[in-house]
């Protein structure tokens, strides 16, 4: 029996090593949508945007506490098998803002996003701010906002490019 040489066992578990880090990365940076599939905030509709989530500071009085989203973040860093079970870098984020009328306290709404990715949870933030302000503004939808999140925000994150250079990140609260 023959076995390859060294430098061909090298690059094959090379190109193998880079395959499975970019499958982890990418696994990483969008939610299992069989663990988190999103909610809505059946509180919210596009009718009363401007006595809801277009209000300063409304995001603060529907954000859920600490103490729950800790919590939480712990079990769903298992539940998502994350190698990193530091909870410090994630954050426990909704999928769908509640700035554009995410859930607050669904727990199949929120999940463990990486800090550090290449889109991680400060690059998802630029996004919901930027939404946030198309939403208010009638630049965008509540539902067109709501879905660009649930189906894939780094897609979205791209599709609305121009919002994110009219609207540059603050804070929404």
């Amino acid at each position: 029996m023959k076995f390859p040489s060294k430098s061909a066992r090298f690059i094959a578990i090379s190109i193998a090593a880079v395959m499975m880090s970019s499958i982890t990365c990418f696994a990483a940076d969008l939610p299992d949508p069989a663990l988190t599939p999103g909610a809505i905030n059946p509180d919210v509709t596009q009718m009363n945007i401007s006595r809801t989530v277009c209000v300063r500071g409304w995001t603060k009085t529907v954000r859920p506490p600490a103490f729950y989203t800790n919590r939480l973040k712990k079990l769903q860093i298992r539940q998502y098998g994350y190698v990193d079970t530091n909870p410090r870098h994630y954050e426990e984020d909704h999928l769908i803002p509640l700035s554009v009328g995410g859930n607050p306290t669904a727990p199949h709404k929120l999940w463990p996003e990486p800090r550090r990715s290449e889109w991680n949870a400060d690059r998802k933030d630029e996004l919901e701010f930027a939404l946030y302000m198309g939403v208010c503004h009638g630049q965008v939808s509540l539902y067109d906002a709501q879905r660009a999140f649930a189906t894939n925000w780094i897609e979205a994150y791209k599709r609305y490019g121009s919002l994110q250079q009219l609207y540059r990140h603050e804070s929404v609260d």
